[in-house]
């Protein structure tokens, strides 16, 4: 992509470079924390789907602004991460129990205060599909919060708002005694992601958490059921700002004496590598079936 093209990303892209975040996602972070003061009193946290890590970022110097040996803070993802200062990473999948355990021994045996988890699947652009697989994910990062949140914790996770989202809601309110739903600023108008900001973790009576069933579907009927209709799962919205904030879907000027950066971090191990790499052999290979064709039309010409 050309520098010209870069130059009219949106206001939250640049300043995100500017500041030395490696995702533009590092403001949703912040802004849910100027709305829901998530940060308060907390020590110990969970960033599931981590990668490229502007969320795990954002938790150091808000956790860690001085060296804190009570902070600690566990950045979990599939993928490679570069390494972060005050942050303990690991690569595991959040569907396994030996992942909640390993997270577990970080603190020492102990719980965390605040699991966040920022993750989406490579959209199809098929909303229906879309918000199916990520409640799917959100579920599995909500089921190995169960192993490693403690009572009264906060879970906040990236959602597709669709038509079909009370069961999810219904799911979390089991679980938590205040369900929001928050869209900051810094989301795109254009795009339906918001997030769940679930505040007191208070499992039903009885519940013990386990990873054979990792996305939690099993029966909620009682839960579910209390009410019906859309009155099923009442759940508040809130979106953060106001207008007289930037629009993320607009563009502006660069401000004055800012300087065009290149990416904070590039990806290590990029999930379209792979993809990539077929492509080019692709080609390859055509470019060698036009040379053995070119070479045969030369020959029958002779």
């Amino acid at each position: 992509m050309g520098r010209g093209s870069k130059d009219k990303r949106d206001i939250y892209y640049r300043q995100a470079k500017e500041e030395g975040y490696r995702a533009r996602s590092a403001f949703k972070l912040l802004q849910l924390d100027e709305e829901f003061d998530i940060f308060r009193n907390v020590e110990r946290v969970v960033d599931l789907c981590a990668a490229p890590g502007s969320w795990s970022q954002v938790l150091s110097q808000k956790l860690r602004p001085t060296e804190n040996d009570r902070v600690k803070i566990v950045a979990v993802d599939l993928q490679a991460m570069a390494p972060l200062p005050g942050v303990i990473q690991m690569q595991g999948d959040i569907t396994k129990e030996a992942t909640a355990q390993e997270i577990v021994q970080h603190f020492d045996g102990g719980y965390a205060d605040l699991v966040v988890s920022d993750g989406a699947p490579d959209v199809t652009g098929l909303h229906d599909i879309d918000e199916y697989v990520q409640s799917q994910l959100i579920l599995a990062a909500l089921n190995i919060s169960t192993h490693v949140l403690k009572r009264g914790g906060t879970f906040i996770a990236k959602i597709f708002r669709g038509r079909d989202v009370q069961l999810l809601y219904a799911q979390l309110e089991t679980f938590f005694d205040v369900v929001t739903c928050s869209k900051p600023r810094s989301s795109r108008n254009s795009s339906i992601e918001a997030f769940v900001v679930c505040v007191g973790y208070n499992p039903p009576e009885g519940y013990t958490p386990h990873m054979s069933n990792p996305l939690l579907d099993h029966d909620y009927d009682k839960y579910e059921n209390a009410l019906v209709g859309v009155n099923r799962a009442i759940v508040p919205f809130l979106a953060c700002g106001d207008l007289n904030c930037f629009d993320s879907d607009k563009t502006y000027p660069l401000a004055d004496g800012a300087v065009l950066k290149a990416p904070t971090q590039t990806p290590i191990s990029p999930p379209y590598a792979k993809a990539v790499r077929l492509k080019k052999e692709a080609a390859v290979g055509l470019g060698n079936v036009h040379v053995e064709r070119a070479t045969d039309s030369a020959t029958e010409n002779q």
